[in-house]
């Protein structure tokens, strides 16, 4: 069992950055894979960004490819967004998840609010 918790969401203009931070608790999520999905207002949840713990190999949707960065520091056991020119199209409920069986995402964390005005 893995716990995730989300932060660093908030309300930036349209070109601002901000870096989401996803910290586990419970166990650690070396050899694991995390990602980030976010759902905005009347939309489906859809796939941000994923990063693979043991290579470091990542994968993006097409929309967030060259602003946003993924990365994870191993010894704080934390997933890292950073996202650079934000666009009011970004504006969702970031979350947090972890594949702890492969390859389904089965641990999730609360979300956190990114708004982006225009």
């Amino acid at each position: 069992q893995v716990q995730l918790v989300e932060s660093g969401g908030g309300l930036v203009q349209a070109g601002d950055s901000l870096r989401l931070s996803c910290a586990a608790s419970g166990r650690t999520l070396n050899g694991h894979v995390t990602g980030w999905f976010r759902r905005a207002p009347g939309k489906e949840r859809e796939f941000v960004a994923l990063i693979n713990w043991s290579t470091g190999g990542t994968d993006y949707a097409g929309s967030v490819k060259g602003r946003f960065t993924i990365s994870r520091d191993s010894a704080k056991n934390i997933s890292y967004l950073q996202m650079n020119r934000l666009k009011p199209e970004d504006t969702a409920i970031y979350y947090c998840a972890a594949q702890i069986r492969p390859p389904t995402w089965d641990s999730w964390g609360q979300g956190t609010q990114v708004t982006v005005s225009s």
